[in-house]
């Protein structure tokens, strides 16, 4: 049974929410009482059923993924938790979870867009197709090309949501994602309630009307949400990992919209789309017209050798070097955070340097420090693949042949380079050892997208 919170309730905090006891932000009486009036309700965090146990918040089955430890309050003193969702606190099989009932009636904004940007041809196709969607409350998949403004493309929806009445979440894999999109959406919709969500955010409430969440954010939600829009679908980790997909899908409403955006859907999303088992809308081009940078491949036979002795060679000191005088700004992207923290070592003292990478304290810092361009380059691990926009850089991929670095990822990579109209040939080169199916998919992929926006 659903209940509707008062606008002005201090339970508002508590709609399409998903649990601990030590989140609620409510004392033992309060608990009770809501409980009692049906605005909570308690769950079982753990099932244990034929011999299988089940995460109740993040469906988590596989054995190795359970542990135990000792629990002073656990009447077994050896207390069943999952390990799958320990990054969002400990759930154990001895306390219960308590689920919100979502609160139904949420602001109808009359006029809650403010930008006033026009949208291209291609543009306005995906955002018609997204307004259907929301509005008839339908999936649909956008596969548009890295710099085709998919951001821009969901304002039309959003605001025909937002003047609904509907609670929206755009939940993204990547922290990164969730610092970009936020200023961007407050800006254009100044006069909505948005929040941001992620590990170390300073928001915490989640009860805004519309959300901006990662992935794994969504494990405290269930039946919260009236649009569920999943920005880089095909983006680790949410793409292989199923407790996060079935997470998205809870925090969706029974009857939602669902809404996928991606620039380099995997092969089962294609299946699925030629299948025509998922609606799609395809943008090939840029919203500036101008191509997608082609990768250039360049042989560097040593680079593992020199990099394994602190060392880069000299092909690639001299093409920095070069493309420093250019004073463009430049992202050098590396397979491991070891080789991120040798080579801003190797050249901090002949430019303005920074590293980041996912464990780093200071990554937003160092990330606003580059937009604001006072770091001429960062280097950085994949946590800057996708998702980030800078208005005038090159790149370059040091060992591009690496595991960590499959088409999806190349692709995304390159799509950092020539996004502005200003300027929109940025430079991308490839350094590796050997050229990998990877390497020669992606440059493919990418002249395959242009020869489609020629044509489109």
């Amino acid at each position: 049974m659903f209940h509707t919170f008062p606008e002005d309730s201090p339970y508002k905090i508590l709609s399409g929410k998903l649990l601990t006891r030590d989140e609620l932000p409510f004392d033992k009486e309060e608990v009770d009482l809501l409980i009692e009036q049906s605005l909570l309700h308690k769950n079982p965090s753990i099932l244990s059923t034929k011999g299988k146990n089940i995460c109740q918040r993040c469906g988590n089955e596989k054995p190795y993924l359970f542990a135990r430890f000792p629990h002073a309050t656990c009447h077994k003193q050896d207390c069943l938790y999952c390990r799958n969702c320990i990054m969002m606190g400990r759930v154990t099989i001895c306390e219960p979870l308590y689920a919100g009932s979502p609160m139904l009636a949420w602001e109808k904004h009359s006029d809650p867009c403010t930008w006033e940007g026009e949208l291209t041809a291609g543009q306005q196709l995906a955002a018609s197709r997204i307004s259907s969607a929301i509005q008839n409350k339908e999936e649909l998949l956008v596969w548009a090309v890295c710099g085709a403004g998919k951001t821009e493309m969901l304002f039309p929806g959003l605001t025909i949501g937002l003047r609904l009445g509907l609670r929206i979440c755009i939940a993204t894999p990547r922290t990164d994602v969730v610092r970009e999109l936020l200023p961007r959406l407050k800006q254009a919709f100044p006069r909505v309630l948005i929040e941001g969500l992620y590990g170390d955010s300073e928001e915490k409430d989640g009860q805004a009307q519309l959300l901006v969440s990662t992935t794994h954010q969504l494990y405290r939600f269930a039946h919260a949400f009236d649009v569920m829009i999943i920005d880089e679908i095909d983006a680790f980790p949410y793409h292989n990992d199923p407790s996060l997909q079935s997470a998205a899908k809870r925090a969706a409403k029974l009857e939602a919209a669902h809404i996928y955006l991606t620039a380099t859907p995997r092969k089962k999303v294609k299946r699925q789309i030629k299948k025509k088992q998922l609606p799609a809308v395809f943008i090939p081009a840029r919203f500036h017209g101008h191509p997608l940078p082609i990768p250039h491949l360049k042989l560097s036979p040593t680079l593992r050798y020199q990099l394994a002795k602190d060392q880069l060679p000299s092909s690639i000191t001299r093409k920095i070097a070069i493309q420093q005088k250019g004073r463009r700004q430049l992202l050098l992207f590396v397979s491991t955070i070891s080789y991120a923290q040798i080579i801003e070592q190797l050249l901090k003292d002949d430019y303005s340097v920074a590293s980041v990478h996912a464990e780093d304290p200071e990554r937003a810092e160092k990330v606003q420090a580059f937009r604001d361009q006072k770091i001429q380059i960062i280097v950085t691990t994949t946590i800057l693949e996708r998702g980030v926009t800078f208005p005038s850089v090159d790149v370059f991929v040091i060992d591009a042949g690496h595991h960590v670095y499959d088409e999806a990822a190349l692709v995304q990579i390159a799509g950092r380079a020539g996004r502005s109209p200003a300027d929109p040939t940025g430079e991308v080169v490839f350094y590796h050892i050997g050229k990998t199916n990877a390497m020669l998919d992606a440059q493919e992929a990418i002249s395959k997208m242009n020869r489609l926006a020629k044509k489109s």
